[in-house]
């Protein structure tokens, strides 16, 4: 009985010192769809762009993915994201990769630099190292998506791998809506 007392107190203190060391919030809820979109904040650097705000992108189609460099789901979601990138910016789509480290060693920005080279990634990424905009989003997973309309409201999250097909289904859906006489 002792053992396991012990062991689960242990447990919890393991996990205590990873929330409060990474800033990660185990009960938050994220935006519920038609909320509006959190603006970035307390990005410590951004890459690829000059500083960017979410006001700034009202008229265009935005896709947050809330990524970090060494997690290999974040790593199987980039082809897609990068993808869609080259594919839909021409017709209004801003992606913007939030860099949220998982490990100290993320928030190095040379570290998240090499990264950014080796994987092509040249849309803008905002380096949120000390969980500022994650918490704004109340985001709780890597790697996670939001698309935002043109009016600055959340109309579409998915957390974690998968559903390709149907992320690009609402972004075709959300360009035309923008763009009725462009195709998609």
């Amino acid at each position: 009985m002792r053992t396991n007392l012990r062991a689960a107190l242990v447990a919890i203190a393991i996990g205590a010192v990873y929330f409060i060391g990474t800033g990660a919030r185990a009960f938050s809820t994220p935006p519920a769809n038609g909320s509006p979109a959190p603006e970035f904040t307390g990005i410590s650097q951004w890459l690829n762009s000059t500083p960017l705000t979410m006001h700034a992108q009202r008229g265009k189609l935005v896709l947050v993915d809330f990524w970090t460099y060494s997690c290999i789901n974040c790593l199987n979601t980039l082809p897609y994201v990068t993808r869609w990138y080259d594919k839909y910016k021409d017709q209004g789509l801003v992606v913007v990769g939030v860099h949220t480290p998982e490990y100290a060693f993320e928030k190095s920005t040379a570290n998240v630099q090499e990264a950014l080279n080796r994987l092509g990634v040249r849309y803008p990424v905002a380096q949120d190292n000390g969980y500022a905009t994650w918490s704004a989003f109340h985001n709780q997973y890597w790697p996670a998506l939001y698309l935002i309309d043109v009016n600055g409201r959340i109309v579409y999250q998915h957390f974690g791998e998968g559903n390709y097909a149907e992320t690009e289904t609402v972004i075709q859906k959300l360009l035309a809506e923008r763009n009725p006489s462009q195709p998609t």
